[in-house]
Parts: C-alpha cells; structure tokens; sequence
C-alpha cells in the first residue's frame, strides 16, 4: 500500500441495510417511507461486502436505513461483521427496539447504537419525524437499551423548527443516559430539500456552534460533538485562542477520530442499498457500484474521492482558507447548494484572511481608477 494510500483509510462505514422505513422524517437523506427500496442486497452479498472491506481495513460499520431494524437478517450480518473484526453499530429510530431486540444486539457484538431525538417534548420530535408516538419509541427505546446494558448515543438534527430546542435536547440525552450526543446540522438532501428556507442561518450556526464549544468545554458526564458543521474545527481554535487557554477535548472511541470537520472520502463513507458509493451518508454524486467494481478499487482510485483529498483544489473561500486543513467546509452541502462539490461552503459566514486581502486590494484598485 503507497503512503499516498495510507493515509487515507476508511475508519467509519455506513451500509444502508434498507431505505424502508416507518417515519417520514422531513429531512430524510433518502427520502424513507414504507414504500421505499429495501434493496437488492442479500444476506450472501452482505457478507461478501465485508469481506471486500476487510481487505482495506476494519473500520466502525454502521448498520443504517431507512430503519434496519426493519431487515430481517440484519443480526446475521451483525454477527458476520463482529466475527470479521469490525466494530458494529446500528443507527435506528428506536421504534421497535425491545427487550428481545436488545439481547440479539449483545449476542452480536454491537459495540454502539445510535438513537435519534430531534426535541426534548413529543410535540417538536414528533413534528420533525411527521409521526405521532415518534417521541415516544425514543424514550421508550433508551430506557430499555439502558436496562439492557446497551451502549447508545443520541443524534439529534436541526432547523429552524426546532432550533430553540437545542439546549434542552442535550439535557434530554444526558437524563437518558447517552454514552454521547451528536448534534446534526442539517444537509439538504433528499426530503431535506423540500426545507431548503428551514435551514439554520449561517449567524445563528456561528452562534450555536459557540454555545456548543462553552457546554462541550465545562461538559463531563456525556461527550458531545456537532456533526456535518465543519466549521466547528475552525470556532474551537480561534474561541480558545480569544479566551486565551488551550482546549483538549475528549476522545469518542467509536468515532473516526482525528479532529477534524469534513471527512468525506478520507476516513468515512456510506454505500446505499443498492450498492451505490458515496463520500458521505449525505453526498449527491455516486461514484461506482461495489457489486460491480470492488470496495478497495472505488476508496482508492475513484475521482471523486481523490478530488476530495486534494484541499489545494477547493473553490472560493475554502480554498483560501487558512483553516482549510482542519475543516475543509461540508462538501455535501457544496454539492447540494452549489451543484459543486468543490465549492465554498455555503453556511459559512466566516471570511479568511486570504479572501479578506484580496477584496481589500481590489477596493483600493477600484477606488485608485474612479
């Protein structure tokens, strides 16, 4: 394997088991209903998909949907996946999770599962995930993952719908007993570019991102990390540098690690249910089928894949920037607002020295001409 290679492996893989599911929540990545795809994958291709992966590294793998729970061999693939090496996860609505549910995830080696809860009452989780009781399968599925003595975390998503809430979610999670809580900012894809105008502005996504550097500072009973909000990696370093102190957070074991905001394609991506790769769980562009050309063949040699590796390439602001190698701005939110995955990150109200220098000198030149 070249240096090159090394550098780049995959750490952290979502497979989506299925795209089934029984919410309709408004910003589903994939559009999940029950009328969705299951798939095509059998029970034999998943587990030839492990093995093909097997051969790059043993990465966190994420059973993911749709809702997976829905599949019905989704635990032979789970105890295929352990017995393999790989570090299994389950990212579900919680629904039909159960006492039963729970023991086949012990028995299988689950390492993690995640649990969405997009507000703190029935009313906002509810209304996020378009079904009444939504609330409900949550609580109820975390207090019995907990009795169970299942390791869960708790992701929850944002706009402005539900945005006020953010604080008292995180309380939520904590009283649930999450190993962890992830706060998703929202990537239009999917059903979620039906609430393009929902989307949380780039000055209230500073100021939460703020919010979210002070509670994970002072925080010691639950990790906490912003998800798809690259510029978090930018408003640690300069909100430490303005107090004057260093920050070291807290390592997330089953996480990719590495400190850094956009790591599509570097370290993490997401194969669909039907063998469609991607960068990320949210990206538009496919880069090939690894029922057709092998997992290995796609992570290393895809273009796509290797544009993303190339930070020298980034357009507009991202390219000048000086935090490009710690951020790199959400290049699935560059491909979905801008068509252009290379694109500056459109929530991003930050201006980079570079950028500022050069719109500097062009204001004196237009001025030195009039």
């Amino acid at each position: 394997m070249s240096t090159k290679q090394e550098e780049y492996i995959p750490k952290w893989i979502a497979w989506e088991a299925t795209q089934r599911c029984n919410l309709s929540c408004i910003h589903c990545r994939c559009s999940s209903d029950m009328e969705a795809s299951e798939g095509d994958f059998s029970t034999a291709e998943a587990f030839k998909l492990i093995d093909d992966i097997c051969e790059v590294s043993k990465p966190v793998f994420v059973l993911s949907g749709g809702e997976p729970l829905m599949r019905p061999d989704l635990f032979e693939i789970a105890q295929y996946g352990t017995d393999q090496g790989l570090r299994m996860c389950i990212a579900t609505n919680g629904t039909f999770v159960t006492d039963e549910i729970c023991q086949k995830m012990k028995e299988t080696g689950i390492k993690m599962v995640s649990l969405s809860l997009d507000g703190s009452t029935a009313e906002i989780h509810d209304n996020f995930r378009s079904c009444e009781g939504a609330y409900a399968g949550t609580i109820r599925a975390a207090e019995t993952m907990r009795r169970n003595g299942v390791k869960f975390i708790i992701n929850s998503s944002f706009t402005k719908r539900n945005q006020h809430d953010i604080g008292d979610c995180f309380k939520l999670a904590k009283k649930l007993g999450a190993t962890a809580w992830y706060m998703f900012m929202i990537v239009p894809t999917g059903r979620g570019e039906e609430i393009m105008d929902e989307l949380v502005s780039k000055e209230d996504y500073e100021e939460i991102l703020s919010w979210h550097y002070q509670q994970e500072k002072q925080e010691e009973e639950i990790l906490m990390r912003p998800t798809c909000a690259p510029h978090y990696y930018r408003v640690v370093p300069q909100m430490a540098k303005a107090e004057g102190e260093s920050f070291k957070r807290r390592s997330l074991t089953f996480s990719t690690g590495g400190g850094k905001g956009c790591i599509a394609a570097q370290s993490i991506c997401m194969i669909d249910c039907e063998g469609n790769l991607k960068p990320c769980s949210y990206f538009l562009s496919t880069v090939g089928n690894v029922k057709e050309v092998p997992f290995k063949d796609l992570w290393f040699n895809s273009k796509v894949f290797n544009d993303l590796r190339d930070f020298k390439a980034y357009k507009g602001r991202c390219g000048e920037c000086e935090y490009i190698n710690v951020c790199g701005g959400c290049r699935a939110r560059a491909d979905a607002v801008h068509g252009d995955y290379m694109a500056e990150e459109p929530f991003c109200n930050y201006i980079p020295i570079k950028t500022r220098k050069r719109l500097e000198k062009e204001a004196a030149e237009n001025d030195s001409k009039s």
